[in-house]
């Protein structure tokens, strides 16, 4: 069913899942601290991919084994960090900032490429880095120079930020698995080993919190937001993602990744009441300006693979 869809529609659909993830944050940051949702969100959908990728995760066993080290990275930075941060951030940011901060990961990507030296950065990318940065700085700043000079962002605008740098070193070394017939590990599978890799991780830090702070009640608000992001953000988008990106190309698949701010803005404006503010206009016009001048450099640049 799936290789009948075109891609564009898949990864709008991955879009538009994660772009619902945030305003699902927002809305249950005040019933469900952010390491019990991001545990039982991982619990949840491991649980559901369980009897699909079991089979797999035996056969490949062998495989798992040899790279683990690179799946512990992998699952730490993008399932375990990128959304507790995402989730702590949503505690005192609103949805909207946190997706258009979110839109400044494809200049983030090729500087970490740099870093951990994979790629060089081109004349073309750099510019394109310094101009959405200072999209950025329009954002998380409020467009306020009092915030500039005394240096008074909020939590949420930091913590979204930190988790924007987890993704892009998640994005960076997933281009370090193997690759190629007899190596490559199938991607449901190496889901599902990513998944329960970031249960475990997660449990000591769920029983901090949970010890400190308590956990939640589980009501029929609560138990719809863990559905939503057990099954829609972390199960459906990534398999409408997997399932296009090698029909389109990684490169072309990133794009749409800058539809999740979009989809985040429409949903917390209907269901979240915000709004947008000049600033937001003002920050979103430079980075969307990086985007073009990074994405349509010569060099290749890594691309993300989800959120």
């Amino acid at each position: 069913m799936l290789s009948k869809m075109s891609p564009a529609l898949l990864l709008s659909l991955s879009a538009l899942f994660w772009g619902g993830n945030f305003v699902v944050g927002r809305w249950a940051h005040m019933d469900i601290p952010p390491l019990n949702l991001t545990f039982w969100r991982w619990v949840t959908s491991g649980t559901i991919l369980l009897p699909f990728v079991a089979v797999g995760m035996w056969q490949h066993r062998a495989r798992l084994k040899r790279h683990f080290g690179l799946l512990l990275i992998l699952a730490i930075t993008g399932m375990v960090m990128f959304h507790s941060f995402t989730y702590i951030a949503l505690n005192t940011t609103e949805a909207i900032n946190a997706a258009v901060v979110l839109a400044s990961m494809p200049m983030v990507i090729p500087v970490v490429s740099v870093f951990f030296g994979d790629e060089r950065l081109s004349l073309r990318q750099a510019l394109g880095i310094v101009i959405s940065v200072f999209g950025v700085v329009v954002i998380v700043s409020r467009g306020s120079w009092d915030v500039l000079l005394n240096l008074s962002f909020t939590p949420g605008d930091l913590w979204v930020l930190a988790s924007v740098l987890a993704w892009s070193v998640y994005s960076v070394l997933l281009k370090r698995l193997p690759k190629g017939e007899g190596q490559a590990i199938p991607a449901m599978v190496l889901l599902g080993t990513t998944n329960w890799i970031a249960v475990c991780v997660l449990l000591p830090f769920y029983l901090w919190e949970y010890h400190t702070v308590g956990g939640f009640e589980l009501t029929t608000s609560t138990m719809l937001v863990i559905a939503y992001v057990a099954l829609f953000a972390s199960i459906a988008a990534f398999i409408c993602w997997n399932a296009a990106v090698p029909r389109i190309g990684a490169n072309k698949a990133g794009l749409f990744i800058h539809l999740i701010p979009l989809f985040a803005s429409i949903f917390a404006i209907i269901f979240l009441g915000e709004s947008l503010k000049t600033y937001h206009f003002l920050g979103i016009t430079p980075i969307l300006v990086g985007i073009i001048l990074t994405t349509s450099a010569k060099t290749p640049i890594s691309q993300s693979k989800g959120a």
